[in-house]
Protein backbone atom coordinates (compact mmCIF):
# COMPACT_ATOMS: atom_id res chain seq x y z
CA UNK A 1 0.00 0.00 0.00
CA UNK A 2 1.15 3.48 -1.29
CA UNK A 3 -0.49 6.54 -1.51
CA UNK A 4 0.48 6.93 -4.84
CA UNK A 5 -2.25 4.21 -5.24
CA UNK A 6 -4.14 7.70 -5.19
CA UNK A 7 -7.78 7.76 -4.00
CA UNK A 8 -7.47 4.15 -2.44
CA UNK A 9 -5.75 4.89 0.74
CA UNK A 10 -8.54 7.13 1.37
CA UNK A 11 -11.24 4.22 1.62
CA UNK A 12 -9.29 1.36 2.91
CA UNK A 13 -10.30 0.49 6.03
CA UNK A 14 -9.18 1.06 9.89
CA UNK A 15 -7.45 -2.47 10.26
CA UNK A 16 -5.79 -2.39 6.89
CA UNK A 17 -3.89 0.77 7.46
CA UNK A 18 -3.19 0.13 11.36
CA UNK A 19 -1.61 -2.82 9.65
CA UNK A 20 0.43 -1.45 6.86
CA UNK A 21 1.81 1.51 9.09
CA UNK A 22 3.19 -1.11 11.45
CA UNK A 23 4.44 -2.98 8.23
CA UNK A 24 5.76 -0.01 7.49
CA UNK A 25 4.40 0.10 4.18
CA UNK A 26 3.09 3.47 4.58
CA UNK A 27 4.25 6.12 7.09
CA UNK A 28 2.07 7.75 9.75
CA UNK A 29 2.69 10.94 7.69
CA UNK A 30 1.71 9.87 4.35
CA UNK A 31 -1.64 8.42 5.66
CA UNK A 32 -2.19 11.88 7.14
CA UNK A 33 -1.02 14.04 4.25
CA UNK A 34 -3.82 11.48 2.06
CA UNK A 35 -6.58 12.35 4.45
CA UNK A 36 -6.22 16.02 4.89
CA UNK A 37 -5.84 16.29 0.86
CA UNK A 38 -9.44 14.67 0.86
CA UNK A 39 -10.63 17.03 3.39
CA UNK A 40 -9.13 19.83 2.03
CA UNK A 41 -11.16 18.87 -1.55
CA UNK A 42 -14.22 17.84 -0.10
CA UNK A 43 -15.11 19.33 3.11
CA UNK A 44 -16.02 22.89 1.50
CA UNK A 45 -18.68 20.54 -0.26
CA UNK A 46 -19.78 18.49 2.35
CA UNK A 47 -19.03 20.56 5.93
CA UNK A 48 -18.04 17.45 7.95
CA UNK A 49 -14.69 18.86 9.47
CA UNK A 50 -15.63 22.49 11.19
CA UNK A 51 -12.25 22.95 13.30
CA UNK A 52 -9.50 21.06 11.44
CA UNK A 53 -6.03 20.66 13.53
CA UNK A 54 -3.61 19.96 10.90
CA UNK A 55 -0.56 21.53 12.13
CA UNK A 56 -1.15 19.91 15.27
CA UNK A 57 -1.93 16.63 13.28
CA UNK A 58 1.57 16.78 11.51
CA UNK A 59 3.12 17.14 14.63
CA UNK A 60 1.96 13.74 16.23
CA UNK A 61 1.86 12.01 12.88
CA UNK A 62 5.76 12.49 12.80
CA UNK A 63 6.29 11.93 16.33
CA UNK A 64 3.97 8.49 15.75
CA UNK A 65 6.85 7.56 13.03
CA UNK A 66 9.61 8.50 15.08
CA UNK A 67 7.87 6.25 17.61
CA UNK A 68 7.82 3.19 15.72
CA UNK A 69 10.87 3.64 13.83
CA UNK A 70 12.95 3.45 17.25
CA UNK A 71 10.66 0.53 18.12
CA UNK A 72 8.65 2.05 21.10
CA UNK A 73 5.30 0.29 22.11
CA UNK A 74 2.36 1.10 19.95
CA UNK A 75 -1.60 0.93 20.43
CA UNK A 76 -3.76 -0.93 18.05
CA UNK A 77 -4.50 2.80 16.77
CA UNK A 78 -1.16 3.93 16.08
CA UNK A 79 -1.15 6.46 13.73
CA UNK A 80 -4.86 6.20 12.23
CA UNK A 81 -6.19 9.75 11.70
CA UNK A 82 -9.46 10.45 13.13
CA UNK A 83 -12.09 13.38 13.90
CA UNK A 84 -13.55 13.90 16.92
CA UNK A 85 -17.61 14.72 17.55
CA UNK A 86 -18.07 18.47 18.76
CA UNK A 87 -20.42 17.84 21.63
CA UNK A 88 -17.16 15.62 22.95
CA UNK A 89 -14.29 18.30 24.99
CA UNK A 90 -11.00 17.79 23.39
CA UNK A 91 -8.15 19.49 25.61
CA UNK A 92 -6.92 22.79 23.29
CA UNK A 93 -9.10 22.08 20.87
CA UNK A 94 -12.31 24.34 19.98
CA UNK A 95 -15.23 22.52 21.73
CA UNK A 96 -18.80 24.19 20.52
CA UNK A 97 -21.32 22.13 20.72
CA UNK A 98 -22.88 23.76 17.66
CA UNK A 99 -23.92 26.80 19.74
CA UNK A 100 -23.33 30.17 19.25
CA UNK A 101 -23.01 30.40 23.16
CA UNK A 102 -19.57 28.15 22.97
CA UNK A 103 -18.42 29.16 19.72
CA UNK A 104 -14.98 30.58 21.24
CA UNK A 105 -14.75 27.50 23.99
CA UNK A 106 -11.42 25.54 24.64
CA UNK A 107 -11.63 23.12 27.10
CA UNK A 108 -8.69 22.15 29.27
CA UNK A 109 -9.13 18.53 29.28
CA UNK A 110 -10.38 15.43 27.35
CA UNK A 111 -13.42 13.42 28.03
CA UNK A 112 -12.50 9.85 28.78
CA UNK A 113 -13.26 8.90 25.26
CA UNK A 114 -11.13 11.27 23.83
CA UNK A 115 -8.18 9.89 26.09
CA UNK A 116 -8.63 6.55 25.45
CA UNK A 117 -8.52 7.01 21.63
CA UNK A 118 -5.15 9.25 21.72
CA UNK A 119 -3.67 7.01 24.18
CA UNK A 120 -4.81 4.00 21.46
CA UNK A 121 -2.49 6.32 19.01
CA UNK A 122 -5.10 8.01 16.72
CA UNK A 123 -4.11 11.22 15.65
CA UNK A 124 -6.50 14.13 15.93
CA UNK A 125 -7.39 16.02 12.74
CA UNK A 126 -10.47 18.01 14.05
CA UNK A 127 -13.94 18.40 15.10
CA UNK A 128 -16.96 16.78 13.58
CA UNK A 129 -20.02 18.73 13.06
CA UNK A 130 -23.27 18.68 15.00
CA UNK A 131 -26.81 19.88 15.25
CA UNK A 132 -26.99 23.13 18.22
CA UNK A 133 -26.51 21.33 21.29
CA UNK A 134 -26.31 18.19 19.82
CA UNK A 135 -30.26 18.33 19.28
CA UNK A 136 -32.14 16.19 16.85
CA UNK A 137 -30.98 14.10 13.59
CA UNK A 138 -30.06 16.45 11.57
CA UNK A 139 -26.67 18.40 11.82
CA UNK A 140 -27.13 22.09 10.94
CA UNK A 141 -26.20 25.04 13.37
CA UNK A 142 -25.88 28.82 13.10
CA UNK A 143 -22.08 28.27 14.39
CA UNK A 144 -21.17 26.25 11.07
CA UNK A 145 -23.79 25.60 8.91
CA UNK A 146 -25.46 21.95 8.04
CA UNK A 147 -23.73 19.20 6.95
CA UNK A 148 -24.76 17.82 3.44
CA UNK A 149 -25.10 14.67 2.43
CA UNK A 150 -22.38 12.71 0.41
CA UNK A 151 -24.75 10.92 -1.70
CA UNK A 152 -27.07 13.72 -2.60
CA UNK A 153 -26.00 17.31 -1.42
CA UNK A 154 -29.32 18.68 -1.30
CA UNK A 155 -30.30 16.74 1.30
CA UNK A 156 -29.57 15.73 5.31
CA UNK A 157 -26.77 13.74 6.05
CA UNK A 158 -28.09 13.02 9.44
CA UNK A 159 -27.23 13.44 13.48
CA UNK A 160 -26.40 14.51 15.22
CA UNK A 161 -23.29 12.62 14.50
CA UNK A 162 -24.10 13.87 10.89
CA UNK A 163 -20.42 15.39 10.69
CA UNK A 164 -18.87 12.12 11.27
CA UNK A 165 -20.93 9.66 9.29
CA UNK A 166 -20.45 12.57 6.40
CA UNK A 167 -16.57 12.55 6.57
CA UNK A 168 -16.61 8.91 6.75
CA UNK A 169 -18.65 8.38 3.84
CA UNK A 170 -16.56 10.84 1.48
CA UNK A 171 -12.90 9.54 3.04
CA UNK A 172 -11.87 11.73 5.85
CA UNK A 173 -11.36 9.86 8.31
CA UNK A 174 -11.54 5.88 8.54
CA UNK A 175 -13.15 6.07 11.85
CA UNK A 176 -14.95 8.97 13.90
CA UNK A 177 -16.42 9.14 17.68
CA UNK A 178 -19.77 9.98 18.31
CA UNK A 179 -22.93 9.59 21.06
CA UNK A 180 -26.18 8.58 20.75
CA UNK A 181 -29.43 9.64 22.64
CA UNK A 182 -32.19 8.80 20.32
CA UNK A 183 -30.80 7.75 17.34
CA UNK A 184 -27.51 10.02 17.01
CA UNK A 185 -24.68 7.17 16.02
CA UNK A 186 -27.51 5.47 13.98
CA UNK A 187 -29.26 7.68 12.02
CA UNK A 188 -26.84 9.41 10.04
CA UNK A 189 -24.94 6.19 9.74
CA UNK A 190 -27.76 5.06 7.88
CA UNK A 191 -28.05 8.17 5.94
CA UNK A 192 -24.30 7.77 4.49
CA UNK A 193 -23.80 4.34 4.35
CA UNK A 194 -21.63 3.74 6.98
CA UNK A 195 -22.01 2.02 10.69
CA UNK A 196 -22.84 2.92 14.14
CA UNK A 197 -22.75 1.27 17.03
CA UNK A 198 -25.29 2.35 20.00
CA UNK A 199 -23.48 0.44 22.59
CA UNK A 200 -24.98 -1.01 25.41
CA UNK A 201 -24.69 1.83 28.24
CA UNK A 202 -21.90 1.31 30.67
CA UNK A 203 -20.14 -0.30 27.58
CA UNK A 204 -18.11 2.79 26.82
CA UNK A 205 -17.93 4.94 30.28
CA UNK A 206 -18.60 8.80 30.18
CA UNK A 207 -16.15 11.39 32.60
CA UNK A 208 -16.63 13.37 33.40
CA UNK A 209 -20.72 13.49 33.84
CA UNK A 210 -23.46 15.47 35.19
CA UNK A 211 -25.60 12.54 35.26
CA UNK A 212 -23.35 9.34 35.91
CA UNK A 213 -26.07 6.67 36.54
CA UNK A 214 -28.20 7.40 33.46
CA UNK A 215 -28.21 5.06 30.67
CA UNK A 216 -30.08 6.95 27.99
CA UNK A 217 -27.02 8.64 26.17
CA UNK A 218 -24.17 6.58 25.41
CA UNK A 219 -20.76 7.53 23.60
CA UNK A 220 -19.94 4.89 20.24
CA UNK A 221 -18.26 3.92 17.83
CA UNK A 222 -18.65 4.59 13.44
CA UNK A 223 -16.80 3.39 11.00
CA UNK A 224 -17.18 2.46 7.05
CA UNK A 225 -16.80 -1.51 8.55
CA UNK A 226 -18.48 -3.08 11.04
CA UNK A 227 -15.16 -4.50 11.93
CA UNK A 228 -13.52 -0.94 11.99
CA UNK A 229 -16.75 -0.60 14.69
CA UNK A 230 -15.55 -3.52 16.76
CA UNK A 231 -11.50 -2.37 16.31
CA UNK A 232 -12.59 0.92 17.85
CA UNK A 233 -14.76 -0.41 20.65
CA UNK A 234 -12.05 -2.62 21.92
CA UNK A 235 -10.22 1.05 22.73
CA UNK A 236 -13.26 2.56 24.09
CA UNK A 237 -15.12 0.06 26.31
CA UNK A 238 -13.90 -1.01 29.64
CA UNK A 239 -14.36 -0.12 32.75
CA UNK A 240 -13.76 2.85 34.84
CA UNK A 241 -13.76 3.71 38.19
CA UNK A 242 -15.00 7.17 38.20
CA UNK A 243 -18.53 6.38 36.21
CA UNK A 244 -20.49 3.97 38.86
CA UNK A 245 -22.35 1.91 35.87
CA UNK A 246 -19.28 0.83 34.08
CA UNK A 247 -19.43 -2.40 32.72
CA UNK A 248 -16.44 -4.74 33.74
CA UNK A 249 -15.76 -6.46 30.08
CA UNK A 250 -12.39 -5.24 28.48
CA UNK A 251 -12.38 -3.84 26.08
CA UNK A 252 -9.94 -5.59 24.03
CA UNK A 253 -12.74 -8.59 24.03
CA UNK A 254 -14.43 -6.50 21.04
CA UNK A 255 -11.47 -6.88 19.02
CA UNK A 256 -12.06 -8.11 15.37
CA UNK A 257 -11.66 -10.97 14.21
CA UNK A 258 -15.81 -11.37 14.52
CA UNK A 259 -17.94 -14.46 13.94
CA UNK A 260 -19.90 -14.48 10.88
CA UNK A 261 -21.72 -17.86 11.26
CA UNK A 262 -25.50 -17.28 11.70
CA UNK A 263 -26.74 -21.04 11.04
CA UNK A 264 -29.59 -21.52 13.60
CA UNK A 265 -29.87 -17.85 14.11
CA UNK A 266 -33.52 -16.43 15.50
CA UNK A 267 -34.20 -13.46 14.05
CA UNK A 268 -36.87 -11.17 14.45
CA UNK A 269 -37.77 -8.39 11.94
CA UNK A 270 -40.51 -5.41 12.10
CA UNK A 271 -41.42 -3.14 9.93
CA UNK A 272 -43.16 -0.52 11.96
CA UNK A 273 -42.47 -2.00 15.56
CA UNK A 274 -45.79 -3.41 14.88
CA UNK A 275 -47.22 -0.51 13.68
CA UNK A 276 -46.70 1.75 16.51
CA UNK A 277 -43.85 3.73 14.10
CA UNK A 278 -44.91 5.55 11.22
CA UNK A 279 -42.05 4.05 7.83
CA UNK A 280 -42.24 5.61 5.01
CA UNK A 281 -42.80 3.23 2.01
CA UNK A 282 -39.61 3.20 0.13
CA UNK A 283 -37.81 2.63 3.00
CA UNK A 284 -39.63 -0.51 4.00
CA UNK A 285 -39.52 -1.56 -0.19
CA UNK A 286 -35.49 -0.92 0.62
CA UNK A 287 -34.84 -3.15 3.84
CA UNK A 288 -37.58 -6.22 2.53
CA UNK A 289 -34.58 -7.89 0.36
CA UNK A 290 -32.51 -7.85 3.04
CA UNK A 291 -34.58 -10.79 4.97
CA UNK A 292 -33.45 -13.07 2.49
CA UNK A 293 -29.75 -12.86 3.12
CA UNK A 294 -29.98 -14.24 6.59
CA UNK A 295 -31.98 -16.71 5.48
CA UNK A 296 -29.59 -17.79 3.18
CA UNK A 297 -26.96 -17.64 6.04
CA UNK A 298 -28.86 -19.73 7.72
CA UNK A 299 -30.97 -17.93 10.02
CA UNK A 300 -34.79 -18.23 10.60
CA UNK A 301 -36.90 -15.23 10.09
CA UNK A 302 -40.14 -14.26 11.77
CA UNK A 303 -42.40 -11.09 12.19
CA UNK A 304 -41.89 -10.19 15.61
CA UNK A 305 -41.79 -7.40 17.84
CA UNK A 306 -41.28 -7.05 21.67
CA UNK A 307 -43.85 -5.22 23.24
CA UNK A 308 -42.84 -1.95 23.59
CA UNK A 309 -45.89 0.12 25.18
CA UNK A 310 -44.42 2.96 27.24
CA UNK A 311 -40.75 3.02 25.78
CA UNK A 312 -42.10 6.64 24.12
CA UNK A 313 -43.37 7.83 27.70
CA UNK A 314 -40.11 6.99 28.68
CA UNK A 315 -37.84 7.82 26.54
CA UNK A 316 -39.59 11.82 26.65
CA UNK A 317 -39.09 11.75 30.10
CA UNK A 318 -36.22 11.09 30.73
CA UNK A 319 -34.53 13.21 27.88
CA UNK A 320 -36.27 15.97 29.25
CA UNK A 321 -35.19 15.50 32.72
CA UNK A 322 -32.07 15.25 31.14
CA UNK A 323 -32.10 18.51 28.87
CA UNK A 324 -33.30 20.35 32.11
CA UNK A 325 -30.65 18.81 34.05
CA UNK A 326 -27.78 19.66 31.14
CA UNK A 327 -28.65 22.79 29.69
CA UNK A 328 -31.46 24.61 32.17
CA UNK A 329 -28.73 27.04 33.39
CA UNK A 330 -28.57 28.33 29.57
CA UNK A 331 -32.04 28.44 29.23
CA UNK A 332 -31.91 31.15 32.14
CA UNK A 333 -28.74 32.99 30.91
CA UNK A 334 -29.39 32.48 27.26
CA UNK A 335 -32.64 31.90 26.19
CA UNK A 336 -32.62 34.27 22.91
CA UNK A 337 -28.98 32.36 21.76
CA UNK A 338 -30.85 28.75 22.31
CA UNK A 339 -33.33 27.45 19.31
CA UNK A 340 -36.80 26.96 19.68
CA UNK A 341 -36.51 23.24 20.18
CA UNK A 342 -33.92 23.25 22.89
CA UNK A 343 -36.67 25.86 24.67
CA UNK A 344 -39.00 23.35 24.11
CA UNK A 345 -36.86 20.31 25.45
CA UNK A 346 -35.84 22.04 28.06
CA UNK A 347 -39.00 23.69 29.46
CA UNK A 348 -41.03 20.31 29.33
CA UNK A 349 -38.30 18.83 31.78
CA UNK A 350 -39.01 21.36 34.46
CA UNK A 351 -42.62 20.54 33.77
CA UNK A 352 -42.30 17.15 35.47
CA UNK A 353 -43.61 16.18 38.45
CA UNK A 354 -42.52 13.03 40.95
CA UNK A 355 -44.98 11.31 40.04
CA UNK A 356 -44.23 11.73 36.54
CA UNK A 357 -40.69 10.37 36.49
CA UNK A 358 -41.90 8.17 38.90
CA UNK A 359 -44.48 6.69 36.30
CA UNK A 360 -41.86 6.51 33.89
CA UNK A 361 -39.36 4.90 36.06
CA UNK A 362 -42.02 2.16 36.99
CA UNK A 363 -42.48 1.73 32.82
CA UNK A 364 -38.82 1.76 32.35
CA UNK A 365 -38.48 -1.30 34.64
CA UNK A 366 -41.51 -3.24 32.70
CA UNK A 367 -40.22 -2.91 29.28
CA UNK A 368 -36.77 -3.98 30.33
CA UNK A 369 -38.64 -7.62 31.54
CA UNK A 370 -40.86 -7.68 28.55
CA UNK A 371 -37.34 -7.06 26.72
CA UNK A 372 -35.51 -9.85 27.73
CA UNK A 373 -38.30 -12.31 27.93
CA UNK A 374 -38.48 -11.59 24.19
CA UNK A 375 -34.61 -12.11 23.51
CA UNK A 376 -35.32 -15.58 24.95
CA UNK A 377 -37.21 -16.44 21.84
CA UNK A 378 -35.04 -14.41 19.24
CA UNK A 379 -31.01 -13.68 19.47
CA UNK A 380 -31.38 -10.86 17.11
CA UNK A 381 -34.22 -8.15 16.15
CA UNK A 382 -33.65 -6.37 13.15
CA UNK A 383 -36.10 -2.98 12.37
CA UNK A 384 -35.34 0.23 10.01
CA UNK A 385 -33.33 2.57 11.62
CA UNK A 386 -34.89 5.86 9.94
CA UNK A 387 -38.28 5.77 9.09
CA UNK A 388 -37.65 8.73 6.59
CA UNK A 389 -34.56 8.55 3.58
CA UNK A 390 -32.48 11.70 3.62
CA UNK A 391 -34.70 14.72 3.56
CA UNK A 392 -34.03 18.27 1.99
CA UNK A 393 -30.69 19.94 3.97
CA UNK A 394 -32.69 23.11 4.66
CA UNK A 395 -35.82 21.69 6.63
CA UNK A 396 -35.20 21.11 10.22
CA UNK A 397 -36.72 17.68 10.09
CA UNK A 398 -39.54 16.32 7.80
CA UNK A 399 -43.15 17.62 8.86
CA UNK A 400 -44.94 14.12 8.21
CA UNK A 401 -43.93 10.12 8.13
CA UNK A 402 -46.32 8.04 5.63
CA UNK A 403 -48.89 10.70 6.30
CA UNK A 404 -48.52 11.04 9.82
CA UNK A 405 -47.73 14.65 10.83
CA UNK A 406 -44.97 15.03 12.98
CA UNK A 407 -45.66 17.37 15.96
CA UNK A 408 -42.09 17.91 17.44
CA UNK A 409 -38.36 17.38 16.12
CA UNK A 410 -38.11 14.25 18.18
CA UNK A 411 -41.71 12.34 16.46
CA UNK A 412 -38.96 11.32 13.47
CA UNK A 413 -36.39 9.45 15.08
CA UNK A 414 -39.13 6.87 17.00
CA UNK A 415 -37.17 3.87 15.77
CA UNK A 416 -34.35 4.56 16.86
CA UNK A 417 -35.38 6.05 20.30
CA UNK A 418 -37.86 3.10 21.12
CA UNK A 419 -34.65 1.03 21.75
CA UNK A 420 -32.66 3.54 23.05
CA UNK A 421 -35.20 3.18 25.80
CA UNK A 422 -34.55 -0.46 26.06
CA UNK A 423 -31.29 -0.61 27.20
CA UNK A 424 -30.43 -2.49 23.99
CA UNK A 425 -27.62 -2.38 22.09
CA UNK A 426 -28.36 -1.45 18.39
CA UNK A 427 -26.52 -1.02 15.24
CA UNK A 428 -26.81 0.78 12.06
CA UNK A 429 -25.26 -1.53 8.76
CA UNK A 430 -25.97 -0.43 5.07
CA UNK A 431 -28.19 -2.54 3.81
CA UNK A 432 -29.94 -0.97 0.46
CA UNK A 433 -30.48 2.20 -1.50
CA UNK A 434 -33.51 3.37 -2.93
CA UNK A 435 -33.93 3.94 -6.73
CA UNK A 436 -32.71 7.51 -6.58
CA UNK A 437 -30.08 6.53 -4.80
CA UNK A 438 -30.27 7.32 -1.25
CA UNK A 439 -29.06 5.19 1.52
CA UNK A 440 -31.40 2.85 3.69
CA UNK A 441 -29.65 1.44 6.98
CA UNK A 442 -31.13 -1.61 8.80
CA UNK A 443 -31.30 -2.08 12.64
CA UNK A 444 -29.59 -4.70 14.01
CA UNK A 445 -30.84 -5.05 17.69
CA UNK A 446 -29.45 -7.05 20.19
CA UNK A 447 -30.51 -8.93 23.65
CA UNK A 448 -29.07 -6.55 26.81
CA UNK A 449 -25.25 -6.50 26.82
CA UNK A 450 -24.76 -9.03 23.76
CA UNK A 451 -22.95 -5.86 21.61
CA UNK A 452 -20.58 -8.12 20.15
CA UNK A 453 -23.34 -10.50 19.35
CA UNK A 454 -24.74 -7.40 17.61
CA UNK A 455 -21.31 -7.08 16.04
CA UNK A 456 -21.31 -10.54 14.68
CA UNK A 457 -25.12 -10.60 13.03
CA UNK A 458 -23.93 -7.47 11.01
CA UNK A 459 -20.51 -8.27 10.50
CA UNK A 460 -22.31 -11.41 8.47
CA UNK A 461 -24.82 -9.20 6.46
CA UNK A 462 -22.23 -6.99 5.34
CA UNK A 463 -20.10 -9.40 3.98
CA UNK A 464 -22.81 -11.38 2.22
CA UNK A 465 -24.24 -7.76 0.50
CA UNK A 466 -21.46 -5.79 0.07
CA UNK A 467 -23.43 -2.82 0.23
CA UNK A 468 -21.39 -0.77 2.57
CA UNK A 469 -18.30 -0.65 -0.35
CA UNK A 470 -20.94 1.84 -2.56
CA UNK A 471 -18.91 5.15 -2.56
CA UNK A 472 -20.49 8.64 -2.76
CA UNK A 473 -19.15 10.19 -6.65
CA UNK A 474 -17.06 12.57 -5.90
Amino acid sequence: MTCEEGNRVHFDNALDLTGAIRRKEVSCREVLAAHLERIERLNPTINAIVTLTAERALEQAAAADDRLANGGEVGPLHGLPIAHKDLASTAGIRTTYGSPIFADNVPDRDDLIIDRLRAAGAITVGKTNVPELGLGSHTFNPVFGATRNPFDTARSAGGSSGGAAAALATGMVPVADGSDTGGSLRNPASFCNVVGLRPSPGRVPSWPDAAPWGQLSVKGPMARTVADVALLLSVVAGPDVRNPIALETPGASFRPPLDGDLRGLRIAWTPDFAGSVPVDREVVEALAPTLKVFADLGATVDQACPDLSGADEVFRVQRAWQMELTYGALLDEHRGSLKADAVWNIEEGRKLTGPDIGRATKLHAALYQRVRQFFERFDVLLAPVSQVVPFDVELDYPSEVAGVPMRTYLDWMAACYLVSATGCPALSVPAAFTPDGLPVGLQVVGPHRQDRQVLSVAHAFEQATGVGQRRPTF
